[in-house]
C-alpha cells in the first residue's frame, strides 16, 4: 500500500479509520458511510511538484502512483490506461460562442471508457488483498472495464448487469471472458443481487460507490487535465453523473492538486443527468436528501435511480461552487451528432450528456460566454451503436449510377 496514505475518513460521521481497519463503508453508518482516502500532503508537497512530474517517463494514469492506493508491484503488467488526449475545440467553441473549450477524450481508454481508471485500481487492490475473483454491478461501462482489466491481470470476473444493458457493452463482457449475470430488473435490483453474491462468495467488490479506493482511480482524469493545461485548469469542468463516483473523483483530483500547491483553485464542476433519471439534480435543487426515481433514459451509463455515492457527488458540486443540471434524451442525441460533426469525436449517450449540459447551462447563463470549459467525454459511442442510429438518419441507398449521384449532389447543393 502507498506509504503516503494516512487513513480513511467517513464522509457522513467523519470518523477516521486506519488502512485495512475497514473494507468498504463506515461500520457505524453502513452503506451511507462512504469513505474518503486521506494523504500526507505535507510530506508529498516537499517533492511532488512540476519538476518531479517532468522527470516521469510513464504517460499513463500510473504516473500519479504516489497519489493512488496501490503498490507498484503489478503496474507493469497493466494495459495502457489514461494519458488520454485533451483536445482544444476547433469548431464547437465558435458555435457555442464561449471563450475556450477543451474535450478530454476518455473514450480512448482500453475498454472505451473512463471506468478503466477505477477498474485498474480494483484489480491491483484485489491482488494485494489476495483475491482471485472480482465482481461488480453495472449498466455497462464499469462492467466491461472490469472484465478487461481482470482478463489482463489474470483474475476471474463475475459481472451483474440489468437486462437493458446495450449490446455493445455485453459483447465486450463476453469477449473478455467474464461470467455475465443479466438480471431481470433495474440497476438497483442488479446492485442488490451483486452485493449479496459478493458477500456470500467473498469476491473483491469493485462497486465504485462503496469501495473508497476506486474514486482514487477516477481522479486521475482531473490530474491529467490539470497537467495538460499546465496547471491552469478551465473555469468549468463538465461531466455526466450516474452513481456520483466520477464527479466525486474529478473533485478529489483537483483537491489533491490544490493541497499540493500545484493549482490555485478548484474549477467549478457541472454535473449533468438525464431528466429521465435525475435523482441527484432533484436533491441539489431541493437541498434535501436523495429520493429514488425511475430509470427512464437511453443514457444507460448514467441511468441510476438510486445513486450510491450522493454525499461525495453533492459535496463536489457545493465545494467547487458548481451546479447540477438535467437534459432531455432528445438533447443528448443532438449533442452526440454535434460532437461527431464538429469535432470528430464519437460519444456514447451518457458522455454526450456533458455537451448537452453545457449548451443548456449557457442558455441559462450559468456558464458565461467569457468563461473557459472542459468537457469530459466519458465513453466511446461504439459501445452503444443502437442509440447512435437514433441520433442519425440512415444512409442514402442509390443505384451504381454516376449520373444519378451527380443529380443528387447538385440538388442538395452540398458539394
Amino acid at each position: 500500500m502507498n506509504p503516503y496514505i494516512t487513513g480513511l475518513k467517513c464522509t457522513k460521521c467523519h470518523q477516521i479509520y486506519k488502512i485495512n481497519e475497514v473494507k468498504t463503508t463506515c461500520p457505524h453508518c453502513q452503506d451511507e458511510g462512504i469513505l474518503d482516502v486521506l494523504y500526507d500532503y505535507k510530506t508529498l508537497k516537499e517533492f511532488f511538484n512540476k519538476p518531479y512530474l517532468d522527470t516521469l517517463q510513464d504517460k499513463t494514469m500510473f504516473r500519479y502512483k504516489l497519489l493512488l492506493p496501490i503498490d507498484d508491484t503489478h503496474i507493469s503488467e497493466m494495459l495502457s490506461i489514461g494519458g488520454t488526449p485533451l483536445y482544444s475545440s476547433n469548431h464547437l467553441h465558435h458555435l457555442l460562442k464561449i471563450k475556450q473549450l477543451y474535450i478530454k477524450d476518455d473514450g480512448q481508454n482500453p475498454s472505451g471508457s473512463l471506468k478503466d481508471r477505477a477498474s485498474a485500481i480494483a484489480v491491483l487492490r484485489a491482488i494485494e488483498e489476495g483475491h482471485h475473483t472480482v465482481s461488480c454491478s453495472s449498466t455497462g461501462n464499469a462492467a466491461s472495464s472490469l472484465a478487461a482489466q481482470a482478463a489482463r491481470i489474470g483474475l476471474k470476473s463475475y459481472i451483474f448487469v440489468p437486462k437493458r444493458a446495450p449490446v455493445g457493452k455485453l459483447s465486450q463482457l463476453l469477449i473478455y471472458g467474464a461470467h455475465v449475470i443479466s438480471v431481470d430488473g433495474d440497476y438497483n435490483e442488479t446492485y442488490h443481487l451483486s452485493k449479496l453474491a459478493i458477500e456470500h462468495f467473498g469476491w473483491y467488490n469493485r462497486n465504485a460507490a462503496i469501495n473508497p479506493y476506486l474514486v482514487e482511480g477516477k481522479k486521475t482524469v482531473a490530474l491529467e487535465i490539470a497537467e495538460q493545461l499546465h496547471f491552469n485548469p478551465t473555469d468549468w469542468v463538465i461531466v455526466s453523473v450516474g452513481d456520483g463516483c466520477t464527479i466525486a473523483g474529478v473533485y478529489k483530483g483537483f483537491y489533491d492538486l490544490k493541497q499540493l500547491g500545484l493549482i490555485s483553485k478548484i474549477p467549478k464542476l457541472l454535473g449533468v443527468q438525464s431528466d429521465g433519471c435525475n435523482p441527484l439534480v432533484k436533491a441539489f435543487e431541493s437541498n434535501q436528501s436523495l429520493k429514488p426515481v425511475e430509470e427512464n433514459s437511453l443514457a444507460d451509463s448514467i441511468s441510476v435511480g438510486v445513486p450510491r455515492n450522493p454525499i461525495k457527488a453533492l459535496y463536489a458540486i457545493k465545494h467547487s461552487e458548481g451546479f447540477m443540471i438535467d437534459v432531455s434524451d432528445e438533447k443528448i442525441l443532438e449533442a452526440m451528432t454535434l460532437m461527431g460533426k464538429h469535432e470528430g469525436i464519437f460519444s456514447e449517450p451518457a458522455a454526450a450528456a456533458a455537451l448537452a449540459g453545457l449548451i443548456k447551462a449557457i442558455d441559462l447563463k450559468i456558464i458565461k460566454h467569457d468563461q473557459s470549459v472542459t468537457i469530459i467525454n466519458t465513453g466511446n459511442g461504439l459501445k452503444d451503436p443502437k442509440n447512435a442510429q437514433l441520433a442519425t438518419k440512415p444512409p442514402l441507398l442509390m443505384k451504381p449510377d454516376l449520373n444519378e449521384l451527380i443529380k443528387h449532389i447538385e440538388q442538395k447543393g452540398d458539394q
